[in-house]
């Protein structure tokens, strides 16, 4: 059993390698950037179509339900299709979806586009967060790993600070006609550079993927996301409003604010690669505890440039490895059901984007920036105190 399940990653391996790695991290990079890019927007898009900074953050609670929805089927609908031409496919929907965004006339339109966007980023984030073991040997996975969700980090670093300033300069239309640009660009690079990438024996059903979620490892790993990416985009999606409102900062300094968190999320999510296979339970704790950390200082410390920077940094170290720190628990914790594993990861993931901008948006609309950021810093405790409470960590690494 085990030897044939074997042989298509080793032939992967040999046909793939740093450039189909590269290829891959390219493909999250642009789907994070995609999804992402309303957060440096909010303001110019509710002036422009008539909607406040709380129902402009539905463009993202919409991508994040669509793509919780799908994330977890997309597998199964891809059936016996090649993994290579299924993520083509939706990096060309990508495009689509964000050439739609840049002409919607009316919030109605721009939502329809957001739905495409959440179909195509739902679809990619399944099929390519757990190619690494099918594209590099064995002893390059985790480096491979960490990679493929840098591309998560560097688009807080380029991505979302890069909208802002091409908003800035020519108009938040013109920074999704970028996006649009990239996905077409990124899915060149894929027919160039990927392997054929057969599917695997089995496709993951519901009740298979329910049987693996039920794997005490794999639910603590799935409950401390949903927390913690709840609570992070509770008070991520309104950041500009956050920032301009606490600390008085215009458009050009909360892009650059932006880029600070986004280098800081870089450095973390090499520093959480690292850590994550040796010791996962004290890599999310750390994680967790920063995050609620840095939202609960900034009513406090964040009224100036200097202490808002700050938290920035700290927010941006502690968000930049939850990604690659959660998937290689759950690759850890269900080695034999990579793809299965993480189309859940995905969907919990964006469930927990959806519900977070939602929910930011209703507390920042009724409530003020105060307990939005008290919300966000609960929900990290919480995510927190699963992480020390589990003992998954000690399995994993046995």
């Amino acid at each position: 059993m085990h030897e044939v399940s074997d042989k298509p990653a080793r032939a992967d391996a040999r046909a793939g390698g740093r450039a189909s790695v590269a290829a891959v991290a390219a493909g999250t990079f642009t789907v994070v950037t995609a999804e992402m890019a309303p957060v440096a927007l909010l303001t110019p898009i509710g002036a422009s179509l008539g909607v406040g900074a709380g129902a402009a953050g539905w463009t993202l609670t919409v991508t994040g339900v669509v793509a919780a929805v799908t994330a977890p089927l997309v597998p199964r609908a891809a059936g016996r299709a090649d993994r290579r031409t299924a993520l083509i496919v939706l990096m060309l929907l990508l495009a689509a979806a964000n050439l739609l965004a840049a002409w919607a006339p009316n919030f109605g339109v721009l939502l329809a586009a957001r739905v495409l966007v959440g179909l195509g980023m739902g679809g990619v984030w399944a099929l390519a967060a757990g190619l690494a073991p099918r594209l590099v040997p064995p002893p390059a996975v985790a480096a491979a790993t960490s990679t493929i969700f840098g591309g998560v980090a560097a688009a807080s670093v380029l991505g979302v600070p890069a909208a802002a300033f091409v908003e800035a300069a020519a108009g938040w239309r013109a920074a999704f006609v970028a996006v649009a640009c990239l996905a077409a660009a990124v899915a060149a690079a894929m027919a160039a550079l990927l392997p054929r990438l057969p599917a695997p024996g089995r496709t993951p059903g519901g009740r298979a993927a329910r049987r693996v979620g039920g794997r005490p490892a794999v639910a603590t790993g799935l409950a401390v996301t949903a927390l913690l990416v709840t609570g992070h985009f509770a008070a991520y999606t309104l950041v500009r409003p956050v920032l301009e409102e606490t600390a008085g900062l215009g458009p050009g300094a909360v892009g650059t604010l932006l880029l600070l968190y986004g280098i800081a999320g870089v450095a973390g999510n090499v520093a959480a690669g690292l850590r994550a296979p040796h010791a996962p339970r004290a890599t999310l704790a750390v994680l967790a505890a920063g995050v609620a950390g840095a939202a609960a200082l900034v009513p406090l410390l964040g009224t100036t440039h200097a202490g808002a920077s700050a938290l920035m940094v700290v927010w941006g170290l502690a968000y930049g490895g939850v990604s690659v720190g959660v998937q290689t628990w759950l690759l850890a914790a269900a080695p034999d059901d990579a793809e299965r594993v993480t189309a859940l990861f995905v969907g919990v993931f964006n469930g927990g984007i959806a519900l977070g901008a939602f929910a930011g948006g209703l507390v920042a609309d009724g409530a003020g920036t105060g307990p939005l950021m008290a919300l966000a810093a609960a929900l990290a405790a919480a995510a927190l105190a699963v992480a020390l409470a589990s003992r998954g960590g000690a399995a994993l690494r046995r």
